[in-house]
């Protein structure tokens, strides 16, 4: 398999957040205060019907959570330049990394990759997928693995989340990003790319906090 090499830019925001658990979701632990998750509050609203899903159907919860963790540890270690031995990997994961890798190679100039964030602004803290250039533009790129190919409506929580990692990150850096770039690999669809400007998604991830807020009275 031919690797690209990747260029990376150290901004500097290594530190870890402690994360805890309760009845609200996710929480981390930042030098401003305790905020939930970004996912956490992004969820929140179809939260019972994933419950029961997952109830429901439990190996198949596993299987996709399962996948989703070999297919970003797999990310991670191209674009931080690993060897990869085609052998070594398990061929399910390798087969939903390689109908992707086409646009994982437009990536380049990495400022960030699994780094934890937060907002002071947002109230909102997680870990970014990765920040960087997607063909020469900076962005906040998200890798997600799916059952199936998934349509731009099905997917408003992800350009949120992503929205939150982009203001958490002019918040850190001061540097602005207009882009969010989804990839997306699906068992029965292939590769996906969705590509939207944050800006477009304020409104709906202001209302997911402010929702989450309200039902939790969280002191945050």
């Amino acid at each position: 398999m031919k690797q690209k090499t990747f260029k990376h830019i150290d901004e500097k925001l290594k530190a870890e957040l402690l994360s805890e658990e309760n009845d609200s979701g996710r929480y981390y632990v930042t030098p401003e205060g305790k905020y939930p998750s970004v996912t956490t509050v992004t969820g929140w609203e179809k939260r019972k019907f994933f419950a029961e899903w997952r109830k429901n159907n439990p190996e198949e919860a596993k299987r996709t959570v399962n996948r989703g963790n070999k297919l970003h540890s797999l990310i991670e270690r191209y674009l931080n330049n690993e060897s990869l031995d085609k052998k070594e990997i398990d061929p399910f994961t390798l087969d939903l990394f390689l109908q992707m890798k086409k646009d994982v190679d437009r990536i380049d100039n990495i400022h960030a990759l699994e780094t934890p964030l937060y907002s002071k602004l947002l109230k909102l803290a997680g870990r970014v997928d990765c920040i960087a250039e997607f063909d020469g533009q900076l962005a906040i790129i998200d890798f997600k693995g799916s059952t199936k190919a998934k349509r731009k409506e099905d997917i408003d929580n992800y350009f949120m989340q992503a929205t939150a990692y982009s203001i958490m990150w002019k918040e850190r850096t001061g540097i602005p990003i207009k882009k969010l770039v989804i990839l997306i690999s699906s068992e029965d669809g292939g590769p996906q790319i969705f590509e939207a400007d944050p800006m477009d998604h304020v409104p709906n991830l202001k209302n997911a906090i402010e929702k989450y807020e309200r039902e939790t009275s969280a002191t945050v």
